[in-house]
């Protein structure tokens, strides 16, 4: 069903701008591992906070704090720690850094951690970079947010409390797993994330950023469980990574500060979650993005742009390349009216957003501008799904490139999507194991 429909479609060679190229502005290559380590640690029973934090406030900059496997046991437990300028963390092969399951740990002062209200700002992140430069994450290791473990001396869960909260209205306090603010020139490499009781990985007004090699595994059904959020943030890379989590894959976002621009995600595979989404939060502005060479299996939406009247801004020059999609409910999903019932005069724009070689399977096909005065502008080429994909289209301009597009939307004249199709069942792989990681380090 169309509601309000208001398509105008243009058939146009495709000229595409120099702008719509616009990525990180960066060189970004494969980071290595550190060289200079300042201290190694053996997993010791009991709380192991004070000595992780002492370790890296001695750490000098350009040295890495490097957490290995003891014989008798991996794993290290410890309440929220605060990230040094210049200092990595390196988590060696078999090496757990586990986050208190302890409301009381990682409350910041109000004592509402691990409670219900109307604000959800009551727990610290369990690792924080705040203004820092340098350093990072990497290792061969694993951080367990320990999301679904019973909160200590409670009978729920961090994601069980997330699920309350949504049923009874409320904000959920439930700390995320890492916390980037305001920070320049930040590595995460190969290290995997796991069981984050809130959002993965949250990138708040940073200047440089690269994730290579990262896998982030939880479950679908854990709530507001992002992968990676670069929120009002620059020069982003996301590469050769694996994400799987319980809401949007990877979410660039842009709130009333900083606008979000020149972010990469690249040669990366997405499985289950709420896919490749930009929003919802758009009001400063989204631009310079670019998704190439990227799977999606079986997210709900896969290539989504979400907003609406109450944080709406302008999103452009947005390029996606290369995209393979699979079991997604809604491959195509570019809704202004994120919140049906939103109100406020942010109205989101979307404007040169470039489809170039997508490839996808059966679903609703989803675009939907504003009104007739901010119409979504949209290129397609060479754009092909299923058969029975439904395209449901609003207040749109839409222009074909030489490529084609198929099946057209209605009223769309022009080529269909002609040439071979791309071979996207070479591309699917499954998540890896941590045997398949190790197997892997082993040959490097």
């Amino acid at each position: 069903m169309m509601r309000g429909w208001f398509p105008c479609f243009c058939l146009t060679a495709l000229a595409i701008p120099g702008s719509l190229y616009a990525q990180d502005r960066r060189t970004v290559r494969e980071p290595a591992l550190p060289r200079q380590v300042c201290a190694t640690l053996a997993p010791t029973s009991g709380d192991a906070t004070r000595r992780l934090q002492s370790a890296i406030n001695a750490c000098p900059a350009g040295s890495a704090v490097r957490l290995v496997a003891g014989a008798d046991q991996a794993r290290f437990v410890s309440g929220p720690l605060v990230m040094k300028s210049g200092v990595t963390l390196w988590l060696d092969r078999d090496a757990v850094l586990a986050a208190s399951a302890d409301p009381h740990a990682h409350d910041n002062g109000g004592g509402r951690c691990g409670t219900i209200d109307s604000s959800g700002k009551g727990c610290r992140p369990f690792l924080l970079f705040q203004h820092t430069n340098g350093g990072g994450i990497v290792g061969e290791g694993l951080i367990d947010g320990q999301g679904g473990h019973a909160m200590a001396g409670r009978t729920q869960s961090w994601w069980q409390l997330a699920r309350r909260a949504q049923q009874e209205g409320g904000d959920q306090n439930i700390p995320r797993l890492i916390q980037v603010i305001g920070a320049r020139n930040i590595v995460f490499y190969r290290v995997t994330l796991h069981d984050a009781p809130n959002f993965h990985v949250a990138l708040t007004d940073v200047d440089g950023a690269t994730f290579w090699g990262i896998r982030i595994d939880t479950p679908a059904d854990a709530r507001n469980t992002d992968g990676i959020d670069p929120g009002g943030s620059q020069d982003v890379t996301i590469a050769h990574s694996y994400i799987r989590a319980g809401d949007d894959n990877i979410a660039i976002k842009a709130g009333r500060g900083s606008p979000s621009r020149y972010i990469s995600v690249v040669h990366t595979h997405f499985y289950w979650g709420h896919g490749m989404s930009i929003g919802s939060e758009t009001i400063g502005g989204v631009s310079d993005i670019l998704v190439r060479d990227v799977t999606l299996d079986g997210t709900t939406s896969g290539l989504r742009i979400k907003s609406d009247a109450s944080r709406g801004g302008l999103v452009h020059q947005v390029r996606f390349e290369d995209i393979c999609l699979r079991n997604n409910r809604m491959p195509i999903d570019f809704d202004t009216r994120y919140d049906s019932a939103a109100q406020g005069m942010a109205i989101p724009i979307y404007r040169d957003i470039l489809l170039h070689d997508v490839t996808g399977g059966d679903g609703d096909l989803i675009v939907q501008g504003y009104d007739a005065a901010h119409p979504l502008a949209l290129t397609l080429d060479g754009v092909r799904f299923g058969a029975a994909s439904h395209w449901q289209v609003n207040f749109a301009t839409i222009t074909v490139g030489p490529g084609g597009v198929s099946p057209r939307p209605p009223g769309l004249s022009g080529p269909d999507a002609t040439g071979a199709r791309p071979d996207c069942d070479r591309r699917w792989v499954p998540f890896p194991t941590e045997h398949d990681r190790q197997n892997a380090a082993d040959a490097d």
